[in-house]
């Protein structure tokens, strides 16, 4: 391989058996989301790739394409994607570059439908809501990855902020590839309303994580911050890397969901 060529990432791996691909949300590092991975690891192998290890400038299709060098040096005929955040545009990328190679995609608070700069402003449109996400584990992953890989990251996040998915979504959703969108009940990021869309073009489900009375919000880093609630969820959806092989490729629907994280 010439020097050009792009290059499988580094990546975290917890458990053993099918293999669930983590792409994660930006600007945060693969050992952020171990909680969850490893309340899955009895059951399945998470594989965690570094999306940001790179030094070079951010390119979207170099690093599709290392994902699948990833793949092929895992030894996967196939595999299971989880796209978190800005995580969910590279596996829209990889069902694009390798749909049969995809058994199925789950997509959390991700980047879908908005393009251009309207996505800017979604986010910044509640500032002290963004408080709430700053906890310890995206705090410490967010100003790492800066610290390292600041122009990576300043490109990567003018990718997300100005980049069209549509195309991709058509190919998931001619190859037929089974999604679910799952979406936190008090996303301070991203609208509901654009989880929403982004499922019905997907013709995936659609689950929003709601919390009882008496719980605190269920906010845009839930898989992380709320890792048992997360997993809850994903076994409700009954994927096949879960071993619920079995199940048929539904249509969009909301379910509401009955737990969330307890006041802090």
């Amino acid at each position: 391989m010439s020097s050009g060529e792009p290059r499988a990432l580094p990546y975290l791996s917890v458990g053993e058996g099918p293999t669930l691909l983590l792409l994660h949300g930006f600007a945060m590092q693969p050992r952020t989301y171990l909680p969850m991975a490893h309340l899955l690891a009895e059951r399945v192998r998470v594989v965690i790739p570094a999306l940001f290890s790179r030094r070079e400038p951010w390119d979207f299709d170099r690093t599709v394409e290392s994902l699948v060098r990833n793949i092929d040096e895992l030894g996967l005929a196939r595999v299971s994607l989880l796209g978190h955040s800005f995580g969910g545009g590279l596996e829209l990328g990889l069902v694009d570059r390798c749909p049969e190679r995809i058994v199925e995609c789950v997509f959390s608070d991700t980047l879908g439908v908005r393009d251009r700069f309207a996505l800017a402003g979604e986010a910044l449109h509640d500032p002290f809501g963004i408080l709430r996400l700053a906890t310890r584990p995206a705090v410490t992953a967010f100003f790492e990855s800066f610290a390292i890989h600041p122009i990576r990251l300043a490109g990567a996040a003018w990718w997300g902020f100005s980049s069209n998915r549509g195309p991709e979504i058509e190919q998931c959703v001619h190859e037929d590839i089974p999604c679910h969108v799952l979406w936190a009940e008090m996303d301070t990021l991203l609208s509901r309303d654009d989880g929403r869309e982004f499922a019905r073009r997907l013709h995936a489900t659609f689950t929003i994580a709601q919390r009882p009375p008496g719980y605190g919000p269920i906010d845009h880093d839930w898989m992380f911050d709320d890792p048992e609630l997360f997993v809850r969820y994903l076994d409700q959806l009954g994927l096949r890397v879960l071993g619920c092989s079995g199940v048929e490729h539904q249509r969009p629907s909301i379910v509401s969901g009955r737990e969330g994280r307890r006041a802090r």
